[in-house]
Order: structure tokens, then sequence, then C-alpha cells
């Protein structure tokens, strides 16, 4: 029997950290934290993002190459052996450390985010003193290309809870952001709640919680970005931002400059062996 987990009272929640998980071994996009968005290692983007938010901000990877990515001043755990199913269950792995020890609450800002602004991560994070798991949304245009890609994340809710998450549906929903936030209290259980098929068949790492009984808030937050899945992604966020090409190699720094050298590698081997 499933109960609906929802808590009663405000939480007081004091001290939180963001974590990215950025796996490299990416299989749609073989580097992807590593992959340059105008001359920037699209994690080290996403780390001086999140930076701007004021909150302490580690990076969980598979890869030393993601690690020499990211600013020196930026605490990097890797873990290269575990095969985890997705970021959350990335970001649960770590609180046995003891770096961990002092916070509370985490914020989960998934590695293909390049665009994530302070307003999303403050706003996951206030619905945490309601909600013990909470995750952001905006609205999709009825007729923009978006509503109708399965890599687009639609959202059902009702009354600040998401009720469902697919990928498949295409009438309606909003769009789900690649965020999450997590009292620690229900992010030490995620590891230990049950695997369900619909999780697997939709790949959506939010739907353990939906059928484990969890009750997910989610707040409605204004985002004109991308999220970088493929190669396609990469081509829509250069043509809004800034392209590579016209980024004379001089102005990309040393440490990027051989971030992108090693990535290109691995890039060429992966499309040699198909």
């Amino acid at each position: 029997m499933q109960h609906i987990i929802k808590s009663a009272e405000m939480a007081n929640i004091n001290k939180g950290a963001i974590l990215i998980p950025a796996r490299y071994s990416s299989e749609r996009l073989p580097g992807k934290p590593c992959f340059p968005l105008d001359g920037i290692p699209m994690i080290k983007r996403i780390v001086t993002a999140c930076k701007q938010s004021d909150l302490p901000v580690f990076v969980l990877t598979d890869s030393k190459k993601v690690a020499n990515a990211v600013n020196k001043n930026t605490t990097v755990i890797i873990d290269e052996e575990t095969n985890f199913r997705n970021g959350t269950e990335r970001c649960a792995s770590i609180l046995d450390n003891d770096i961990f020890n002092k916070y509370d609450y985490f914020i989960n800002v998934q590695g293909d985010m390049p665009d994530v602004t302070v307003e999303m991560i403050h706003s996951c994070r206030d619905m945490l003193h309601q909600w013990d798991v909470s995750t952001a949304y905006t609205h999709l245009k009825d007729f923009c290309k978006e509503r109708s890609s399965p890599n687009t994340v639609k959202l059902v809710r009702s009354n600040g809870d998401m009720l469902w998450c697919g990928r498949g549906f295409t009438g309606y929903g909003d769009w789900h952001l690649g965020i999450y936030g997590y009292r620690r209290s229900a992010l030490e259980k995620y590891m230990d709640l049950t695997v369900y098929t619909e999780e697997i068949i939709e790949s959506l790492e939010q739907l353990r919680w939906i059928k484990n009984g969890y009750s997910v808030g989610c707040t409605e937050v204004e985002f004109d970005g991308v999220e970088i899945n493929n190669i396609e992604d990469v081509n829509k966020w250069e043509a809004r931002h800034a392209a590579l090409s016209d980024k004379d190699i001089d102005e990309i720094d040393t440490e990027s400059r051989a971030v992108f050298m090693e990535f290109e590698s691995d890039w060429a081997r992966h499309y040699n062996n198909k």
C-alpha cells in the first residue's frame, strides 16, 4: 500500500548546497559536460550560474575530465565505478561523506542546464519549507516544436503538486525543467525506494518519488533557455547566444583549450566506432 508523503508542517531548512550530477559517458551526446558552448565547457557555465545563488556548489561526476573542466575552487566528487540509474541516485550516494553532514537540503541542478537561473534555484529551495521534494516548470507554447519532442519532459500538476511527468504526451502539460530540491531526510531514502516500470520506460528519475507515494511540489518559473540533450540542442543554444565559430581560438582560456582537445578526441572516437 502506498501512502502520500507530504509534510503537514512548515519545515525549518537552514543550510543547503547545490549538487550538479554530470555524467561524461552520455549516450546521446558523448562528453556532454565538456561540450564547448561559445568557448566554455558546459559544466563550467552551469557552475558559474549556480554560484550566483550564493549556495555552495559541488559537481558529482564519473570522470576526471569533467573535474578538469570546472574552476579549481569547485569541489568535485568523482565516482567512476558505480553505475547509477540517474542523477538523483548519484546525489543520494554522497550523503555519507562527512563534508555534507552540515546540509539539511540540496538542490540538484542537472548537468545539461547551462541556462539555469537563480530564480529557479531559490524557487525550488523555498518549496522545501512545505514539500520533501520540489521541482520547477515553465509554460510551453501551444504550437512550439518542443511540445512534440520526447526530449522535452511534460509535467501535469494540480494545486502545487506534480501529478505526473512523461515524454510521450504532446497535447497538454507544462515543460518540466531539470532541477530538483530535496530535504536531506527524503534524499537519504531515494536509493531504497522501489524502481517501478514507469520510471524505466520513461527514463525519468522523478517518477520514483511519485510511484512511491511522495507528493512533489512544483513551482512555476520564467525560462527561455535550452536544455542540452543532443547536438541539435547545442545548435539551438548557439543560435540564441553566440556560436563558437565566431570566437577566435586565442580568446579561449588555456584550461578550456586543453579540455576541448581531449573532448574532440573522445567525440571523434565515438563516431568512428558507429
